[in-house]
């Protein structure tokens, strides 16, 4: 009787406190027209990737608004009985999870859905950080662990054929609950090659990267030497090069590891688009990892140049500008593809053609 009459009393207290956004929970977003998203830019980025309509990803982002007021105020007020909360967009919907049955009311009175549950937030995370003291001595078969409060639940993920290692791992860690173990690859940190980005040769020297392609990237001859061992702008393990020429021309191509994915865009936001051939006298830009945007023209063709290394053939002549570091950089010509930087001085720059660079390597240009 006495939990009965303090469920009661906050029950109404609760439904004071929650009674305008119980009612908003209750509206579509459409009813909220003074709603301004603090970010708009998440409006097309919304319509993109989720395939919705801006009015849908309006209604969306009012609708989860509400729902994390609600989420918050409820997490305070039900305290060791919260077991979590999950917003449901295709509703609009806000269903919480309650660990003490007798304030399933409550949240029902609130304008959200009450989901009854045997452990709490509380309960759950507690579980996870016991895992968590015990991470040092965890097989490597164990790629993660974490909460699960749509199935409340902890959460194991492990390697193909680890299920054995993580029943050991979770029998000496004590944990006093049932733990879903399920088999997946293993994650990898993912990274984007962009043209202008810096990459190390044997982790000394640096250049940068041209452009993309479906193998890898392009860059400069006189970077490369088959087979080295590449890292990226992040210094993490890159690649190497399968090919490369210099002197007489100067390209060279990389293939990329697998968690290296090449996009056809330069690291300053810049699309590709192809590579169609500019003439003399149009205004070019290159990015490069040591002077970065910098444009000129195009003030001369098929020229032949003779560095001290020896000769190279067949060069685009410009008055963009760059520096040590910026070999095999892209320039290009609003969106298409012109050249890779092979060298120069303080007044003119000699990139050359990606389009021959493309037919010797066989290559696919990335297109964004």
């Amino acid at each position: 009787m006495k939990v009965t009459t303090t469920v009661k009393g906050l029950v109404k207290g609760l439904v004071a406190v929650l009674a305008a956004a119980g009612a908003l929970a209750a509206q579509p977003a459409t009813a909220a027209p003074g709603f301004k998203p603090l970010n708009p830019g998440s409006l097309p980025a919304m319509q993109r990737d989720l395939g919705l309509t801006g009015r849908q990803a309006l209604a969306e982002l009012a609708e989860s608004d509400r729902a994390d007021t609600l989420a918050q105020q409820l997490s305070q007020r039900l305290g060791d009985a919260y077991g979590g909360a999950v917003f449901h967009p295709e509703t609009g919907r806000l269903e919480v999870a309650v660990a003490n049955p007798g304030m399933l009311g409550l949240v029902r009175d609130s304008g959200a859905d009450p989901k009854p549950v045997r452990y709490s937030a509380r309960q759950l995370d507690s579980m996870v950080d016991q895992l968590n003291t015990r991470e040092d001595s965890a097989p490597r078969s164990i790629l993660s662990w974490g909460v699960d409060p749509e199935n409340n639940q902890v959460t194991m993920t492990v390697t193909p054929g680890g299920r054995a290692d993580a029943e050991t791992f979770l029998a000496d860690s004590g944990i006093d609950s049932p733990v879903a173990v399920s088999e997946e690859s293993a994650p990898r940190p993912l990274y984007d090659v962009e043209g202008g980005d810096a990459y190390y040769i044997d982790g000394q020297a640096r250049c940068s990267v041209g452009f993309s392609v479906t193998v890898g990237f392009l860059s400069a001859g006189h970077c490369a030497t088959a087979g080295t061992t590449l890292t990226g702008y992040n210094r993490q393990p890159m690649g190497s090069f399968s090919t490369y020429r210099f002197p007489g021309a100067d390209y060279s191509l990389a293939r990329v590891d697998a968690n290296w994915t090449p996009r056809g865009v330069l690291n300053n936001g810049t699309r590709v688009s192809g590579s169609l051939e500019a003439p003399i006298g149009t205004s070019v830009c290159k990015e490069g990892s040591t002077t970065g945007w910098t444009c000129g023209r195009i003030s001369a063709k098929n020229q032949t140049v003779r560095y001290q290394e020896g000769t190279v053939t067949g060069l685009i002549e410009t008055t963009v500008h760059g520096e040590p570091g910026d070999s095999g950089s892209p320039l290009i010509a609003g969106n298409q593809a012109q050249g890779l930087l092979s060298g120069g001085n303080s007044t003119t720059t000699y990139f050359y053609p990606v389009r021959a660079a493309l037919s010797a390597t066989r290559a696919t240009l990335v297109t964004g």
